[in-house]
């Protein structure tokens, strides 16, 4: 697949680097998804099943994201990933500090805000860790985190994020589109800060695959 690294495959499982723009499924006005790239994949490959993907990221988020190689291999893995709970996804992300917000004056804790998901309240839950924070000129303040999903609502980070008043750098939908755009002119800020960097199973499938930052981190990275 062209312009998309392969992190490990074996006979059970392809696992990728998704790049941030790529839709994971096809659609009315979707020119290119991962889910065709995949089956091309396959097909070059001599693949007599398609890879099905078990898990999602939203378009704008990049990172590590597995595929099974056919529907038994698919059934076992969506087992893992959804009633077994033996796989831990990791992110990192960079967002707002804002100050007045107690958030993050804790290095690490838990957001449990329910979540609007089809018109229902859901519980919902996601770890953080404050691994850095950095300084723009000329007083802009950000916070480098990394996160685990305790559970998979849809945008889950993103929206727990900007409700607790430190949205997530490039993120139009839910977090400050004024600081946005002043900080894509003063900071070259080109995309959301939201990567899947890793992703373990200990069970059943011991693997642990980390996905490298995108370039366009680097520079918030470097910083710190």
């Amino acid at each position: 697949m062209k312009n998309i690294e392969i992190l490990y495959e074996d006979e059970y499982s392809l696992i990728i680097n998704k790049p941030a723009g790529l839709a994971v499924q096809g659609g009315e006005g979707v020119k290119t998804s991962l889910d065709r790239l995949l089956e091309d994949y396959s097909q070059t490959k001599g693949g007599t099943e398609k890879p099905l993907l078990v898990h999602r990221l939203d378009k704008d988020t990049s990172g590590v994201l597995l595929a099974a190689k056919g529907r038994e291999a698919a059934a076992r893995f969506s087992k893992i990933f959804g009633a077994d709970r033996k796989a831990v996804k990791l992110y990192t992300a960079v967002c707002a500090c804002n100050e007045r917000n107690t958030l993050l004056q804790e290095k690490e804790g838990i957001i449990k805000d329910e979540l609007l998901i089809r018109g229902n309240l859901k519980k919902s839950e996601t770890k953080y860790k404050v691994i850095k924070t950095g300084i723009l000129e000329p007083d802009f303040k950000y916070a480098v985190l990394e996160l685990e999903l305790g559970t998979g609502r849809m945008h889950q980070i993103r929206r727990h994020l900007a409700m607790n008043g430190n949205p997530i750098l490039g993120d139009d939908k839910y977090g400050d589109f004024t600081l946005n755009k002043k900080l894509r002119k003063a900071a070259e800020l080109k995309r959301l800060l939201l990567h899947a960097s890793r992703l373990i199973i200990r069970e059943s499938y011991n693997i642990d695959i980390k996905a490298p930052l995108p370039k366009y981190f680097h520079k918030y990275i470097q910083l710190v």
